[in-house]
């Protein structure tokens, strides 16, 4: 499969045969890494002609997990970086978007963007010379869905079919981004919030033509006992998003305490589901909000509670792990 070129902004972009691809390939190369194996390129031609090449990681949006991913993912591919947080570039302000992806496009070979509305990335991918990648937008999170769908597909050995209950805000990256993949690789969503959390109506709609031809569905449901019964996974995420005011907070923690995932949660899923979330989580009160929003609420955790986080049906760090190989992957494919 030829994906070079290729931008990676949103799994819509994707057929659910090149989303496989880039599974099977990153399956591929985290069992190289975990064996010690180095590149080959004899055996491995994807990943020829990439040491000495330059990418470009803008991050508007500060990350733990996506800025080691891509800069770990690329140093194994022989691949530089040059990192670009919001103080060090003028993105958007002194210069536009335009002519920053053809500076960049002049002297990398591929650009990465983390940062606010899909339509930056968008727009950086259509002046860019150089593929872009999505490491976050307000709307979409692609390079954790791989993650994801590679984390479901160790566990249970295969994705069609799969239950998978988000839990908390749907209306932004991670419930959009989750009900696309789902959508697109046959799984059965379930959106499990508050009426007002829902996706938006369009995308739902959208995902729903997709799923009649994957075999997929999608469900919204405000009750917890019928939204989580028997899933197979089990997802939430912080309840307030990077760049959104504290105001937020009060009004999201009284709307969406019923959608906590706890033992309770988890017992109605079944032995067999697995938690998983993006991070960072809110299920202690050793971060720094954590502890101010227990001491303004009366609370100790949010999302899930630390139960939950700690037990045995807790993928969260294989998760994480795991964005570094799927990032890996699109990089070597694209590049």
């Amino acid at each position: 499969m030829d994906l070079k070129g290729r931008d990676f902004l949103k799994l819509l972009d994707f057929t659910t045969e090149e989303i496989e691809f880039l599974i099977k390939l990153a399956g591929e190369l985290k069992e190289n890494k975990k064996k010690g194996k180095p590149i080959n390129p004899r055996t491995q031609p994807l990943l020829n002609n990439l040491a000495g090449k330059n990418i470009a990681l803008i991050f508007e949006k500060a990350s733990t997990r996506t800025r080691c991913a891509f800069e770990v993912a690329a140093r194994d591919l022989g691949i530089a970086t040059t990192y670009l947080d919001a103080a060090g570039s003028q993105v958007g302000r002194k210069e536009s978007i335009a002519d920053t992806a053809r500076v960049l496009s002049s002297m990398y070979d591929g650009i990465e963007y983390r940062g606010f509305g899909q339509e930056i990335v968008e727009e950086l991918a259509k002046y860019a010379q150089v593929p872009v990648w999505n490491g976050l937008t307000d709307e979409f999170h692609p390079t954790q869905m791989l993650a994801d769908l590679l984390t479901i597909k160790e566990h249970f050995g295969r994705l069609k079919g799969i239950k998978l209950t988000y839990m908390g805000d749907a209306r932004f990256n991670m419930g959009n981004s989750l009900m696309v993949a789902c959508a697109k690789m046959g799984m059965h969503f379930t959106a499990c919030t508050a009426k007002e959390y829902f996706p938006a109506k369009e995308l739902v709609e959208q995902c729903r033509t997709l799923a009649a031809k994957t075999g997929a569905s999608i469900t919204l449901t405000e009750d917890v006992d019928a939204g989580t019964k028997d899933a197979d996974v089990i997802y939430t995420d912080v309840w307030v998003s990077m760049g959104e005011a504290d105001e937020v907070w009060e009004s999201r923690i009284k709307a969406l305490t019923p959608y906590k995932v706890d033992s309770k949660v988890m017992r109605n899923a079944g032995r067999q589901a697995i938690f998983m979330h993006c991070l960072p989580a809110f299920h202690d009160l050793k971060t720094a909000v954590g502890r101010e929003m227990g001491e303004k609420f009366g609370i100790t955790e949010m999302e899930v509670t630390d139960e939950v986080f700690e037990s045995a049906q807790s993928v969260v760090f294989e998760e994480a792990e795991n964005r570094m190989h799927t990032i890996k992957a699109v990089i070597a494919a694209t590049l």
